[in-house]
């Protein structure tokens, strides 16, 4: 333990890091405290990792902490109305006084009074100069990219965190945390791995180094509605636990546990109160060939089926069913119902059915010997044999059917695993339609769109869409409006339109000045290596030239192109909203 123990930071407590503050006061908070950033999770001010404030600010000034932080943030008043605490950086008005619960009481202001010193500060208060550096430019693909190359290493104790960009990885892998057993990572313990876009809805997958077993757990959606997989391999010969989303299924499968010899399945919510079945197999026999598998398999005979129900309430507890159990080998079938109210012993049935067969296709006659009764706390007479034999003949259709759902059910486990071999031979990555830049057919279809809508007349692109849209929503458009409202909608959508007609040409703009300088660069770096190069080089060098060319006279007949006609956009709009029937009654004579 002396050794896990971390070494004496030489920097602790000399690291700037920044958090939020919310004062008290305002908003019916009680009490000030602090907020993560990182996390969201807020904490209070006498939390001990918070070693001390050097200053606050928000968006209209700035406050240096002149309180001691010996003891951490316990101690200190957060009054930035105190000038002897807190010194402010920039004059003014606007300072966010934390009211005392004695002070506000003593300065409940009238509404118009707080209306006048709102006013009054707003006046005083420090206009802030313009931010002097430009816009971030992020394109979509940088945004999802998130850090350098797309890859992101933490190390901590006994474990590694590492995070990848989305479609960076081809099998979907975003994130994988490893655990160790020792503080030099040598020893892998556990490893978690979480995914995402997988067709296959895999979410994450836990691997137990120490066990050897590997967990899948899957978002709902999957072609099996598979929940979870626990598996040490995907081949039949081992053992399986699968979870299914019982809502999306027929039968009300939630859970299969499958290993060489047993198969146990757990349902809920069904009709006929179905909670678990069990089978035991025997021996393999010989090969039979099951639809849907990948080969031919050994069948294996089905030596017990054992079934365990609910309670239903709507029929006596010694009628009502609580386990069946159908020795297939020993030709017997027991039967134990419900405990009934203050009993300790349950009733039940057991049934031998016979092991021979008449000759002459004869049905065996039913004997008492054929079935044992036992009837909790019942004095009555027991009951008809013929009632006996009507239900044994029930129980054995039953048993029929069973052996043919335990084949069906072996049938599953085997596709499944075919399916989850295929797909993780083969990942699949969806793609949101949305996503034009990853949607091969889609970003084709806008490209071809695009450039179709480029070649038609100035002003046809906008000929069927409905520009006041936007502005009818905001005034709550019913069917009539006044004048005001009329030339309210008219010069917000104008002046829309003309704002969007000039981030336009300066996108084209910035676009055109970027590769006028990607190409002045590309000629010098060719003046100051062109004696270097060889015939093959320059004749690279020449034909990606020639394409910067090429690339730099397109933006230039567009950018001439979007300065011509967004005149011409500009009216043709003004002209379309005064004949627009909306508007027309109050801008005829405008």
């Amino acid at each position: 333990q002396e050794l896990e123990k971390p070494r004496r930071d030489p920097l602790y407590g000399l690291r700037v890091h920044a958090w939020v503050l919310v004062l008290s006061g305002k908003r019916a908070v009680p009490e000030t405290f602090f907020i993560n950033p990182f996390t969201g999770n807020s904490h209070s001010t006498m939390d001990e990792h918070f070693l001390g404030i050097e200053s606050v600010w928000n968006h209209r000034n700035y406050w240096v902490n002149m309180q001691d932080c010996w003891n951490g943030c316990k101690d200190l008043i957060f009054d930035l109305g105190d000038a002897i605490r807190w010194e402010i950086m920039l004059s003014g008005s606007n300072k966010p006084l934390q009211l005392l619960p004695d002070a506000e009481e003593e300065k409940e202001l009238s509404d118009r009074d707080m209306d006048d010193m709102q006013e009054k500060e707003e006046d005083m208060s420090f206009d802030m100069p313009p931010s002097w550096v430009a816009p971030i430019q992020i394109s979509p693909r940088e945004f999802e990219t998130r850090c350098s190359q797309g890859r992101k290493v933490i190390l901590y104790r006994k474990a590694k965190l590492e995070k990848w960009a989305p479609y960076l990885n081809g099998n979907g892998l975003v994130k994988r945390l490893t655990i160790y057993a020792d503080l030099d990572c040598t020893e892998v313990v556990e490893v978690r791995e979480w995914f995402k876009n997988r067709e296959d809805m895999l979410d994450m997958r836990e691997v137990n180094k120490q066990t050897q077993l590997t967990t899948d757990y899957f978002s709902p959606g999957h072609l099996l509605n598979l929940k979870a997989h626990t598996y040490m391999s995907l081949e039949p010969e081992t053992e399986h636990t699968m979870e299914f989303y019982n809502e999306a299924r027929v039968d009300g499968l939630q859970k299969r546990v499958e290993n060489a010899n047993e198969m146990t399945e757990y349902f809920v919510g069904r009709d006929d109160f179905l909670r678990v079945r069990h089978m035991e197999f025997g021996k393999r026999g010989k090969k039979i060939h099951l639809a849907g598998t990948r080969t031919d398999i050994n069948s294996q005979p089905i030596v017990q089926i054992k079934e365990r129900f609910h309670r239903n309430l709507e029929k006596p507890a010694d009628e009502d069913v609580a386990e069946r159990i159908f020795l297939i080998t020993e030709e017997t079938i027991h039967l134990t119902y419900h405990l009934k109210d203050k009993y300790i012993t349950a009733s039940k049935k057991d049934f031998f059915k016979a092991s021979e067969r008449d000759r002459k296709g004869n049905e065996i006659v039913m004997t008492p010997e054929m079935c044992i009764t036992y009837q909790a706390g019942s004095s009555e007479k027991e009951k008809k044999l013929l009632h006996l034999y009507k239900l044994l003949q029930e129980l054995t259709e039953e048993e029929k059917r069973l052996k043919q759902q335990v084949r069906q059910s072996e049938a599953e486990v085997l596709n499944i695993l075919k399916i989850r071999e295929n797909e993780e031979t083969a990942v699949k990555l969806s793609v949101s339609i949305y996503n034009r830049e990853r949607n091969e057919k889609r970003r084709q279809q806008n490209e071809a769109m695009k450039n179709a809508m480029e070649d038609e007349l100035p002003g046809q692109e906008e000929q069927d869409l409905d520009y006041l849209a936007p502005f009818l929503i905001q005034i709550g458009y019913r069917e009539k409006m006044t004048k005001g409202q009329a030339l309210r909608v008219r010069d917000n959508c104008l002046t829309d339109f003309k704002r969007r007609l000039i981030d336009k040409a300066n996108i084209i703009q910035a676009r055109f000045e970027k590769a006028v300088e990607e190409l002045q660069k590309k000629d010098q770096w060719f003046q100051e290596k062109k004696n270097q190069l060889s015939a093959e080089e320059e004749d690279d060098f020449l034909a990606r030239y020639s394409e910067t060319m090429f690339h730099i006279h397109i933006l230039a007949l567009r950018l001439n192109r979007e300065k011509q006609t967004a005149p011409q956009k500009y009216l043709a709009l003004e002209e379309k909203l005064r004949k627009d029937p909306r508007l027309a009654e109050h801008l005829g004579h405008a």
